[in-house]
């Protein structure tokens, strides 16, 4: 479904990713994990089209979109639901889930989308008047996911999905993910719990340094001692 080959990303005279490699099959969840300041949050803006690549190239479903623009990744179902979560303060839920379905036309699959939406996030629907600035951050959590998929996503992207969330929440928004992966979504996450993420995924990516050192199953990954030992902890 994408495929990401030899990825080189600079920030000015800095090489942030030094030519990643990494492919997520079609229905599949991929997990991205390191440290702080590895690369995962530039991995998935440059397959957004908000970073531009020094070299390498980005294939969705065969299709080269290296070089295409946020708008048009967009229209190709590539959605990504950034860190920090960037919900419209002052526009309500109802306005932020509009503005993830702005290039659709097919509005009985809008409103049955929004509704899907309703179902995985109940809350959002009893806040449906409210503005996005009101919410707590859970709730801003769901409302940017929940605006992601009224985008009808091919590929969803999402980074740091738990950050900042009280565990509850957390435990919530990988039981969101795990069932928008049963739907047959095409997931590739990043996310600072290791140990959730891995437990949730298919197939997974170690990145240090803006390079991939290890990847393969997320079930051999976790049980990998190195990578235990740097992100998994004791617990």
């Amino acid at each position: 479904m994408l495929e990401v080959q030899n990825l080189v990303v600079r920030y000015g005279g800095i090489e942030a990713l030094h030519g990643i490699s990494l492919r997520v099959e079609e229905g599949q969840i991929a997990t991205l994990i390191g440290a702080n300041g590895a690369g995962k949050t530039t991995c998935l803006r440059t397959i957004s089209g908000l970073n531009r690549p020094a070299a390498g190239r980005i294939v969705l479903e065969g299709r080269d979109i290296t070089h295409r623009s946020p708008h048009e990744i967009v229209g190709l179902g590539v959605i990504h639901v950034a860190e920090g979560r960037g919900v419209f303060a002052d526009l309500t839920v109802r306005e932020n889930l509009d503005l993830g379905a702005w290039r659709r036309k097919d509005r009985a699959g809008i409103a049955r989308d929004r509704e899907r939406v309703f179902e995985l996030f109940p809350r959002l629907k009893e806040r449906y008047h409210q503005s996005g600035g009101t919410l707590s951050g859970g709730e801003q959590q769901m409302l940017a996911i929940g605006r992601g998929l009224m985008a009808d996503p091919r590929v969803l992207l999402l980074d740091e999905p738990s950050l900042g969330l009280a565990p509850v929440l957390v435990a919530t928004i990988f039981e969101i993910i795990r069932t928008i992966h049963r739907s047959g979504a095409t997931i590739l996450l990043v996310e600072q719990n290791a140990r959730m993420a891995l437990r949730e995924s298919d197939y997974a990516y170690v990145l240090e340094t803006g390079r991939i050192v290890h990847a393969g199953p997320a079930a051999e990954v976790a049980q990998d001692p190195k990578v235990a030992e740097a992100y998994l902890g004791s617990g």
